[in-house]
Formats: structure tokens, C-alpha cells, sequence
């Protein structure tokens, strides 16, 4: 637990004397006050100006007391660190590396991997899926107009070497010679770049044609068609898999800006709010949390990416979402959280990052899709609740959401002690009730036992 004790004069009485006691002393003083900071926004900064903020007190909270000294047992008095104020970050807020960016793209690059252009040509059809659009068009037009060039050149070879391109075997002149080429009315390479088009796509105009004089044109005829088939298949499935592609739905799954801290029920709670502005709604949505953090081992290794999951929820239904609105998801910090031990210092100073996902079938296509997005320790607001966002229209007969206050959020009084500190608080406030009410029932239970002894 953390005390910030301001240093108060005592007076003991030693052979009919009294003496004041140093409030350097440190014999009667258990704890010092850290050194504040110079920074006028810090924590400390406000706990020792608390006049020139606005700071209310806890209800319910014990009044002579707010932990146990740890030398004499006695009671401390009531602790300026653990009042509450509406706490932001203000001046104290830095840049922080992140592991998720807000768009839900991660943030990692990749060296030093061994055959990687061989790998990735090895799975072509992901490569390509991954592309930019502007590559995949490309790749896209130049697989049509590669391969008609290729099968223009072959086409010519075949009429080249069968002699159709002679004088006397050109087109106009083949009534007169009685000649029979292997391909009617091609007089040079543009003609068999046409036709290799109308073969390659069954277009068909119905000048030029193939004969049975040249077999191999008639090989050559057949292996074209199914090639083209095949290759726009490939390259229609590629642009329909990138149109229809589960990351393209994640756009319109909407995470809120911060992350807020207040209580619920008596307890601190980590809340953030997900949307969704589509009508086709998501089928099985369900949601995750992950802490991202450093963690040192009893052996001395350290751990610079840690991560811890987070129990999460929606009211009583768990991470499982009926996701027809935008909902508040509650991440309760008892004493299994990773955040039991963190007040409201310790939020700003300590370096984590808390990721968050979204997933779920999309009703209109079937398939699965993920949303990312990840706050740190600077996007979460201590001492801050959503607004409601969905309001019920009686003109209209149906519920409103009013995504123009998605992000907004209302100051709250919450404590800034740690969730570890407001449960020992809490705990020291029901020892006072507990002896009243063990005397009550034990003179209950004397007088019953009395009673039926007589």
C-alpha cells in the first residue's frame, strides 16, 4: 500500500515535561513524503496543492482512518492519495511505442527471413490476395495482355514456319494459288494477335478460323481456350476474395477513442465501447483483451512483450456480444487483473498497452472477420464513464444511436488509489461494523441458549 503522509507535530510527556516532537523525527514518523515533482500537472503535484483542484472525498469511506502503520498497528489518518479527482492525462502525456495501431494494423516488421520471395511465391494466390490494389490491377492486366502476346507470337511461329506468310499464300492471293493455310485470313502479326484474343476469350467473329491442315494449330487452339479459362478464373477469384475479404468489413466495426476507469458496484472497472454501423449485423461476436507489458522472471530473464489476457464483458452475458448496438465492455479489476496493484501514477508512468479484438461471422457473406484496435497507458481516462449513446424514439417507435457521442465520455469522482487499496479500505470499514455486530449476536445467542435451558 502507498502512504503519503504529511509530517505532523506529536507531544509525548516524559518526567512532567512536555516536549514537541520534530516533524523531522524519525522516530514518530513511519513514512516521509516523496519528493514532488516539478511538473505543476503531476500527481504529487495536485496532492500537495489540493486547494487549487477540485477534490471530493470517497463515500463511505472510514472517516478516522486509512490504513494500519506498519510499525505501531495504530490507525493512519485519512490519506491524500487515495481521494478522488477527475483525473486526465494532461502535460505528463508522451508518444509510446505500440504493438497495435488505432486502425488495428500491427505494428511489426520483418527482417532477415531466409527464401522469403521463394515462400511467397510459393503461396501466389495469398501474395497476391495481400497486395495492393493497385498491384493486383496491374497483375491483373498484364496477365490478359502477356498472354495474348505470348500465344500471338506462337500463332505466328505455326504460320510462319507452315509458309502462309508468303506472297502467293497471303489472304488475297490464296483463291488464285489454291492455297490452304493453317489459319484463314492472317496476313501478319497484328491478325494473330486478334485472333489470339478471340481464342483466348471465345470471342469468336467467325473470319478467322482454324483448318485441319495444321494439327498442331488445332493443339495450339485447344491449349489456349482452357488456359484462358483457367487464368480468369484465377484473376476474378483474386479481385473477389480482396473485395469480399473479412478486413474490408473491420472498417466499419468502430472501437472508441479511450479507454475509461471508474467504479461499478463498489469496484474499479477498465471499460472501452464497440460499434458497429452496419445493418447486417455480426453473427456470434465475441470479444478479447490482452495486456501487453514487461514482466521479469524469478531467473532473471526479462520479458519485453508479455501477454496477459484480460476477463472481459458486457453486463451479465460475458464476452459473448447480441451485438445490435454499441456496447460498453467491462474489464472488472478484482485480484486476478493485472491492473489490481496500478493507481492512478502508476497508469501514466508505466508503459503497457492493452489490445483489444473484435470477432465474428459477417451475416451477409458467412465469412469470419477481425477487428484490432489497442489503447495505451496515455488513451485510458481515469475518473471518466461513457455517455449512453442509445436512446429509444417514440416518434420513430424504435431505438436511436447517436454515433456523434460514441467517444464522449463525463468525469466521475473515482479514487486514485490502486483497486488493491479501495479493497483494504473497504475491508478496514467493516472491521468497525464487525465487533457491534459479533457482541450483538453472541448476547442474541447467550439469551436463546438461556431460554431454552430454562
Amino acid at each position: 500500500m502507498r502512504f503519503n503522509l504529511t509530517p505532523t507535530p506529536t507531544t509525548a510527556t516524559t518526567m512532567g515535561t512536555t516536549t514537541v516532537a520534530s516533524p523531522t523525527d524519525t522516530s514518530t514518523q513511519p513514512l516521509k513524503r516523496p519528493p514532488i515533482e516539478t511538473d505543476p500537472d503531476s500527481l504529487d503535484s495536485v496532492i500537495s496543492n489540493p486547494k487549487s483542484y477540485p477534490i471530493t472525498i470517497v463515500p463511505n469511506r472510514p472517516t478516522s482512518f486509512y490504513g494500519l502503520s506498519s510499525t505501531n498497528g495504530k490507525a493512519f489518518q485519512r490519506q491524500p492519495s487515495c481521494r478522488s479527482r477527475n483525473f486526465r492525462p494532461g502535460s505528463m502525456r508522451r508518444i509510446r511505442r505500440r504493438a497495435v495501431f488505432k486502425n488495428g494494423d500491427c505494428n511489426v516488421v520483418q527482417k532477415h527471413l531466409q527464401r522469403r520471395r521463394v515462400r511467397f511465391l510459393q503461396d501466389m494466390y495469398t501474395t497476391m490476395v495481400d497486395w495492393q490494389w493497385r498491384w493486383t490491377l496491374l497483375a491483373f492486366a498484364l496477365s490478359f495482355i502477356l498472354s495474348w502476346l505470348f500465344f500471338a507470337l506462337i500463332w505466328w511461329l505455326i504460320i510462319y514456319t507452315h509458309g502462309d506468310l508468303e506472297e502467293l499464300h497471303l489472304p488475297d492471293n490464296q483463291e488464285e494459288s489454291g492455297w490452304a493455310p493453317c489459319v484463314s485470313a492472317i496476313d501478319g502479326f497484328t491478325s494473330c494477335f486478334l485472333f489470339s484474343i478471340e481464342t483466348q476469350h471465345t470471342i469468336g467473329y467467325g473470319v478467322r478460323t482454324t483448318s485441319p491442315e495444321c494439327p498442331e494449330a488445332i493443339f495450339m487452339m485447344c491449349f489456349q481456350s482452357i488456359y484462358g479459362v483457367m487464368s480468369s478464373a484465377f484473376m476474378a477469384g483474386i479481385v473477389f476474395a480482396k473485395m469480399t475479404r473479412a478486413k474490408q468489413r473491420a472498417q466499419t466495426l468502430l472501437f472508441s477513442k479511450h479507454a475509461v476507469i471508474c467504479q461499478r458496484d463498489g469496484c474499479l472497472s477498465l471499460m472501452f465501447r464497440v460499434g458497429d454501423m452496419r445493418k447486417s449485423h455480426i453473427i456470434g461476436a465475441g470479444v478479447r483483451a490482452q495486456l501487453i507489458r514487461t514482466r521479469s522472471t524469478k531467473e532473471g530473464e526479462v520479458m519485453t512483450q508479455y501477454f496477459t489476457e484480460l476477463e472481459i464483458g458486457t453486463d451479465d452475458s460475458g464476452s459473448d456480444l447480441f451485438f445490435i448496438w454499441p456496447m460498453v465492455i467491462e474489464h472488472k479489476i478484482d485480484e486476478n487483473s493485472p491492473l489490481y496493484n496500478m493507481n492512478a501514477t502508476d497508469m501514466l508512468q508505466d508503459k503497457f498497452e492493452i489490445v483489444v479484438i473484435l470477432e465474428g461471422t459477417v451475416e451477409s457473406t458467412g465469412q469470419s472477420t477481425q477487428a484490432r484496435s489497442s489503447y495505451i497507458n496515455t488513451e485510458i481516462l481515469w475518473g471518466h464513464r461513457f455517455d449512453p449513446v442509445v436512446l429509444y424514439n417514440k416518434d420513430l417507435q424504435a431505438y436511436e444511436i447517436d454515433y456523434g457521442r460514441f467517444n464522449e465520455t463525463t468525469q466521475v469522482d473515482t479514487p486514485l488509489c490502486s483497486a488493491r487499496e479501495l479493497n483494504e479500505i473497504y475491508k478496514i470499514q467493516e472491521g468497525f461494523r464487525t465487533p457491534v455486530e459479533t457482541t450483538f449476536t453472541m448476547r442474541q445467542l447467550s439469551h436463546n441458549h438461556s431460554d431454552q435451558a430454562s
